[in-house]
């Protein structure tokens, strides 16, 4: 093996072990990462890890894009176990389910994408294509489901108007082909099953629910029939 592919492969699987012990970190003690400490646990001077990431910023982006690449390949797995490519209800279901299953999973790595905002962190371009593939799933799924005549535009008076234009900027951007009007209930449904799984993950309803798969699912069933999906 040449040895530029040899210092490729070691440069890639240290990448790799200091993002595990990042993840780690961030399971104990949230977003406050320190690479001088990531560098303690790994047993090297703490100026030999910038030359892995130059600084704490780098290191959360790159926990970032693998967290929504980890969700979107969830999220994607769940759509494609519905066999019945027409079956929208089941579809949408799978997928709420893929969210909440993978955020129970990986609870830190859920907090580092949808809890609070980092302190003086401001997130690059480059996440937001990763972070683009879940909400792409509810794309697929309804425009699957105009193209076979299963959803039909409900028409631009259920919007008012600043909405209508906010949306149709959303719509040409990830959503093509998708009336403004259907847009915004998949919305409402996409914004209700990441507050159901928030509510859950951070202990919004100990003491309240306890049937939390059940109340999860109901939630989402609710929200289907919001949408219009048959």
């Amino acid at each position: 093996m040449p040895a530029a592919s040899i210092r490729a492969r070691a440069r890639a699987e240290m990448i790799n072990e200091i993002k595990a012990i990042a993840r780690r970190h961030l399971a104990a003690e949230g977003a406050n990462l320190s690479l001088r400490a990531v560098a303690r646990d790994m047993g090297m001077v703490s100026s030999a890890i910038y030359r892995y990431f130059p600084s704490r910023d780098e290191l959360l982006t790159a926990l970032i894009v693998d967290g929504y690449h980890a969700l979107g390949d969830a999220v994607e797995a769940g759509d494609a176990e519905v066999t019945d490519r027409a079956d929208l209800r089941g579809r949408w279901l799978a997928v709420c389910h893929a969210v909440r299953r993978w955020a129970l999973t990986q609870p830190a790595e859920y907090a580092l994408l949808f809890g609070s905002p980092v302190p003086g962190y401001a997130a690059p371009q480059e996440t937001t294509v990763a972070a683009a593939r879940t909400p792409a799933a509810l794309s697929r799924i309804l425009v699957d489901g105009l193209a076979a005549g299963i959803l039909t535009d409900p028409g631009p008076a259920e919007l008012p108007g600043p909405v209508h234009a906010d949306l149709a900027a959303v719509r040409d951007h990830l959503f093509a082909g998708v009336p403004e009007a259907l847009l915004a209930r998949g919305a409402a449904g996409w914004i209700h099953c990441f507050g159901a799984v928030s509510f859950e993950l951070f202990g919004q309803l100990n003491g309240v629910i306890e049937a939390r798969e059940e109340f999860f699912d109901h939630q989402m069933r609710r929200m289907v029939d919001l949408i219009g999906l048959p």
